[in-house]
């Protein structure tokens, strides 16, 4: 016996990119763990290759399994996991505004046109600059959420996950630095509303060779962990 598949065509706007030419790997996997279950429980979220930019992708749901293809190459895959991720730890909002100051991609960027945090234009890009948190081994940022980003439902989990994604590599960059996301686990427990102002906060876990280990939270003022996530990056050889 064979379960059918739910197929759909996902195609990603330009101005979703992370490094030139291709997806924002945050983007893809908050994409992906809408697509499974709405972010609300934790989905593991495993890159394989990168996704190409304005190009028809078969979305493809099996049983409690999402893949992104395009033609027979399977790019992504994310399946639930059964985890509830804490996050990294609150930094107030002014203290992480505070922190950008810091952010070591003011210096050397190696994906300055990346949607998160690359160097475009306010509205276009979201111009999250995480920075070193005195005193700790965070880096956090302040976000602003621009309406530009809102859906009719809100902001929606792809764009979460953005946020989510980059600050876990910038945990690890020093000027100069950079990797590609592998695996992103993504837990969206409630709304990120248009017009807010959350605390974005990111420490490293662990490092293993060429693979980087972090985790990220999206905070409201009071503390309350709105969406987080556990990253594993890779460098290049």
């Amino acid at each position: 016996m064979t379960t059918a598949a739910l197929q759909t065509v996902l195609t990603v706007p330009e101005r979703f990119r992370g490094p030139v030419g291709v997806a924002n790997g945050g983007w893809i996997a908050g994409t992906m763990a809408e697509a499974l279950n709405g972010g609300r429980s934790a989905v593991e979220v495993t890159l394989h290759a990168p996704t190409p930019l304005e190009t028809e992708l078969r979305l493809e749901h099996v049983a409690n399994s999402v893949s992104l293809s395009d033609a027979e190459k399977v790019l992504v895959e994310a399946i639930p996991v059964a985890e509830t991720l804490a996050g990294p730890g609150f930094v107030p909002f002014t203290d992480a505004a505070r922190a950008e100051a810091g952010f070591v991609g003011l210096k050397a960027h190696p994906f300055a046109e990346c949607f998160a945090c690359g160097l475009r234009e306010p509205g276009d890009g979201l111009r999250i600059f995480p920075g070193p948190v005195e005193g700790s081994d965070l880096v956090a940022a302040g976000w602003r959420v621009p309406f530009t980003v809102s859906g009719e439902d809100g902001v929606p989990a792809s764009i979460v996950g953005a946020v989510l994604d980059c600050i876990t590599g910038w945990a690890h960059f020093g000027p100069g630095e950079s990797a590609l996301l592998g695996r992103l686990v993504v837990q969206i427990n409630g709304p990120v509303l248009p017009g807010g102002r959350y605390s974005v906060v990111a420490r490293p876990t662990g490092r293993d060779g060429r693979k980087m280990y972090g985790e990220s939270g999206i905070y409201e003022g009071d503390g309350t962990l709105v969406a987080a996530a556990r990253a594993t990056w890779i460098a290049p050889r």
